[in-house]
């Protein structure tokens, strides 16, 4: 018995989008009075994989990954060097975590959980 062939069936191609381009139409969805629908099939994209990059977005998780030499802003808060021999350093993440590292901090572990923070 003979398998009638499928007329005008088409096969999908999955296109792989780099992190920038994600987060460029995620940024197209932003603006007021865009619609996702609109701008998800302006770019070839189903409008629900565009909803999850903008969670994803809302989340931080659509940042270009940092270079291993790239430097980071750094923010001193207070003028007075303290009196104690105990020191501290607060790192923030914006969006994703604040970090207190307090003086004697195991540096395997320090460099570990910063690390991990870049994934």
């Amino acid at each position: 018995m003979d398998q009638p062939e499928e007329a005008g069936v088409e096969r999908r191609v999955r296109r792989h989008r780099s992190v920038a381009e994600k987060r460029r139409i995620v940024e197209l969805t932003l603006v007021a009075g865009a619609s996702v629908a609109l701008v998800a099939r302006a770019h070839g994209v189903n409008a629900n994989q565009v909803f999850k990059w903008r969670r994803e977005y809302e989340r931080g998780k659509l940042s270009e990954p940092a270079s291993p030499s790239s430097l980071l802003p750094v923010v001193l808060s207070g003028t007075d060097r303290p009196q104690t021999t105990s020191a501290s350093i607060h790192i923030e993440f914006p969006g994703r975590a604040l970090i207190t590292v307090e003086s004697g901090v195991d540096p395997i572990l320090l460099r570990s959980i910063l690390e991990g923070l870049r994934k």
